[in-house]
C-alpha cells in the first residue's frame, strides 16, 4: 500500500498564514524523510483558518524545499479556473520540477456560493467538469488549436477526486485514478468506489482502476493519547458544522470536554454534501460530526492496524491519503512516522 499526505494547510491557534505556510513545507520534508509518496495541498477560499487558497504557489514552494516527493493539489477546483490557464501553471510546474507534479482535480467551488461567484465573475455557478477536463487533457497532448505553453507534450498525472458517486462514474468513463474523500464526506465511500471499479474503461494512461482513499489519521504511542489529539479534529468539524470556524485547538481530555463548550447557531453555508439547518441541537452536530469524521483512523499501531484491515474487507484502495488535524507538530509528525512503519510492517505491496 502506498502512503501519502493531504494539508489543508490549517492554521493553528496562534499562528498567522505565514506561520502555517511555513509548517506545511516543513512536514512535507519530514514526510519525504519516512517515505511517502506524494503531498497534496488543496485549495479552499474565504476562510481565515485555512492558508490554502493559492494552491499553485504553496505548491511551487513546497518542490522547491523537497527533493523527491511528489507534490500535487488535492485538488484544483477545476469550475473556479480556465482549463487553458490550469495547464499552464502546471505546465510550468512540471517544466521546473520534472516528474514530481501531480494534478488532482475537483468539481466542487471549495467555498461558498457568493465567494464562487465572486472567483467565477459569473451567476452560472453550473460546473462543466467533464468537459473542462477533456480541454485540460487536449493542452497538455495538444491536439487543440491553442496550444498551452509550456504544458503541450508534457505527461501530468490527472486524479479525479470526488466525495459522491457522480465523480465516480466520470472517472471510470475517462479512465483516470480516483480519490475519495473520506476525510470529510464518507458516507458514500463504497458506493462510489465500487461504481469506479465496476465502470472502469482503461485509457492511454491507466490500465487498471486506481483508488486513493483520503481519510483522516491520528496516531500516538497508545490508544489514550491518540483518543486525546483527536479532539482537536473534533473541535475543528464541531466548528465547520455550527459555522463558527477556528483555528486548530490545544487537544482536550476527551470529546465530553469538547461537547461541554459547544454552543451551536448560525448554518454552514458549504463544504461537502453534507447540508445542516439553523440552530440545530447539541445533539445534531454531535450526529453531523460523527458523519463527517466517520472515515478516521485513531489509536496506536495495534488499533489503527485492525482499522485498516477492517476498511480494506469493506473498499479495495490502493493507496492511504492522510490527514492529520493534530496540534502540536511533533505530534503530527510522530503520526505520519507511526503510520508509515505500520503500513511497512502489516501492508507492504
Amino acid at each position: 500500500m502506498k502512503l501519502s499526505v493531504l494539508n489543508l494547510a490549517p492554521l493553528r491557534e496562534g499562528q498567522d498564514f505565514k506561520e502555517a505556510m511555513d509548517d506545511l513545507v516543513d512536514l512535507a520534508q519530514k514526510v519525504e524523510d519516512m517515505g511517502y509518496e506524494r503531498y497534496w495541498i488543496a485549495e479552499h477560499h474565504n476562510s481565515k483558518t485555512i492558508a490554502s487558497s493559492a494552491t499553485q504557489l504553496l505548491i511551487q514552494q513546497t518542490l522547491a524545499n523537497t527533493a523527491s516527493i511528489r507534490v500535487g493539489s488535492g485538488g484544483v477546483m477545476l469550475p473556479n479556473h480556465t482549463p487553458y490557464i490550469v495547464a499552464e501553471q502546471y505546465g510550468t510546474l512540471e517544466t521546473l520540477y520534472p516528474n514530481r507534479v501531480d494534478l488532482g482535480l475537483g468539481r466542487a467551488p471549495g467555498t461558498d456560493q457568493q465567494t464562487a461567484r465572486a472567483i467565477r465573475r459569473t451567476d452560472n455557478l453550473n460546473p462543466h467538469f467533464e468537459e473542462d477536463i477533456l480541454e485540460l487533457q487536449g493542452y497538455f497532448a495538444d491536439t487543440l488549436p491553442v496550444h498551452a505553453y509550456p504544458a503541450a507534450g508534457l505527461d501530468v498525472p490527472l486524479y479525479i477526486l470526488g466525495s459522491s458517486t457522480d465523480s465516480a462514474h466520470l472517472a471510470a468513463k475517462l479512465g483516470l485514478p480516483y480519490v475519495f474523500a473520506a476525510h470529510f464526506a464518507p458516507r458514500m465511500l463504497i458506493q462510489a468506489v465500487a461504481i469506479y471499479r465496476r465502470e472502469f474503461k482503461p485509457s492511454a494512461t491507466l490500465a487498471e482502476p486506481y483508488v486513493i482513499l483520503c481519510a483522516n489519521v491520528i496516531m500516538a504511542d497508545t490508544d489514550e493519547e491518540a483518543q486525546r489529539l483527536a479532539t482537536t479534529q473534533t473541535m475543528s468539524f464541531a466548528g465547520i458544522v455550527t459555522n463558527r470556524g477556528q483555528k486548530l485547538q490545544p487537544p482536550k481530555e476527551s470529546d465530553d470536554a469538547v461537547w461541554e463548550d459547544i454552543l451551536p447557531s448560525g448554518e454552514v453555508p458549504h463544504f461537502g454534501p453534507v447540508s445542516f439547518n439553523a440552530q440545530i441541537s447539541l445533539n445534531r452536530v454531535k450526529q453531523a460530526v460523527s458523519q463527517m469524521t466517520a472515515g478516521s483512523f485513531v489509536g496506536d499501531k495495534a488499533s489503527v492496524a485492525t482499522q485498516l484491515q477492517a476498511m480494506q474487507k469493506q473498499v479495495h484502495f490502493d493507496e492511504l491519503m492522510a490527514n492529520s488535524y493534530i496540534f502540536d507538530q511533533e505530534k503530527q509528525a510522530n503520526s505520519y512516522q507511526l503510520l508509515a512503519e505500520l503500513v511497512a510492517e502489516e501492508f507492504a505491496d
